[in-house]
């Protein structure tokens, strides 16, 4: 069956925790010291859905990976910001799951009327170096020793990709359920698919 790309709800909130939990427990891809529950996670995804992209990406019935983006920061002239964060169960690395749910998550983002796509990563990881280049971010510094986690400092390299022109009076990001009547929408969610390898 050929992997899909859709829209993530709280029913997920199982599969994205099993996908999610070996990153805080096992390494520093994430900063969060304490794994969030099932409910906790179902409740991020419905948190944020109504005005930035969770989506996941399917196959043969399972969810394998996932991606969302999120404010960049609170006041209202980041409103054009997200940050974005991808993460792919491990049996299915390597087969362009994330590069695929990361194309469709910036193709949602231009969509609604984001200009400005920023991701955080713990170096070292050539992995993610080459998905984000791959991708068209360019790194612009790095907060260094940022973050204490399993017994070490951490650094942490800011990713940038500009995801359109930016114009001079810029109207309100759209919300999703704005997004999902748009005539784009369709090909804006299936654009990372065809990258993806069962």
């Amino acid at each position: 069956m050929t992997p899909t790309i859709r829209l993530a709800d709280e029913s997920d909130g199982e599969r994205i925790h099993a996908i999610y939990t070996p990153h805080i427990r096992g390494s520093a891809t994430s900063f969060e010291l304490t794994v969030p529950t099932v409910e906790e996670m179902a409740e991020r995804i419905t948190a944020t859905i109504e005005s930035h992209p969770w989506l996941v990406c399917e196959h043969d019935g399972e969810v394998v990976g996932y991606a969302y983006a999120s404010p960049h920061r609170a006041r209202g002239a980041y409103q054009w910001s997200v940050e974005t964060s991808v993460y792919v169960d491990a049996e299915h690395r390597r087969q362009g799951v994330a590069h695929g749910l990361y194309e469709s998550l910036l193709a949602i983002c231009r969509l609604q009327g984001f200009y400005n796509a920023y991701a955080g990563t713990t170096p070292p990881n050539p992995a993610t170096v080459e998905l984000h280049e791959s991708l068209g971010f360019e790194s612009i510094g790095v907060f260094e020793e940022v973050g204490h986690k399993n017994g070490a400092w951490h650094d942490v390299e800011w990713w940038e990709r500009s995801l359109d022109d930016r114009p001079s009076d810029p109207e309100p990001p759209l919300s999703i359920a704005e997004a999902r009547s748009h005539e784009r929408w369709s090909d804006a969610l299936a654009a990372g698919q065809s990258t993806i390898r069962p």
